[in-house]
């Protein structure tokens, strides 16, 4: 009778071990599964930013100090220095305008300086005096 009680007890034993073993294979599993998923997601995602590096030039926002001419308008600014990419329409851009340089309305004076955004390729070359319009205008 003693032997059935330890044979009982063996095969208790064995069952604990083997659902321990089970449970540890499944943690195990999961784990596996989350950081291959993890791995993959993020080697996708990097491809798809290098990709679409190549289509969207990436431009960074400039800005300079001008004098305004006879006959300027704001507008005739928006459709310079505007770019699509960034602003929707002229509109838009003068307003960035006014609300930079403080003005009350779009009425601007020859002799007047003003300070206007722009935007310019990562890939383009640094222009040393004036900034040419760039693509994408509005």
């Amino acid at each position: 009778m003693n032997t059935a009680l330890i044979s009982e007890q063996r095969i208790r034993n064995n069952r604990i071990r083997r659902r321990r073993e089970l449970r540890r294979r499944k943690r195990a599993g999961i784990l596996f599964l989350f950081m291959t998923i993890l791995f993959l997601s993020t080697f996708f995602s990097l491809k798809i930013r290098a990709e679409s590096n190549g289509h969207d030039e990436a431009f960074s926002k400039y800005y300079t100090s001008i004098q305004v001419k006879a006959g300027d308008t704001l507008w005739l600014y928006a459709q310079q220095y505007g770019n699509r990419q960034y602003y929707e329409n002229s509109r838009e851009y003068v307003d960035e305008v006014m609300l930079i340089n403080s003005l009350q309305d779009d009425t601007i004076i020859t002799g007047q300086y003003l300070i206007l955004p722009y935007y310019r390729s990562a890939c383009e070359k640094e222009q040393s005096s004036s900034i040419s319009p760039v693509a994408g205008q509005l």
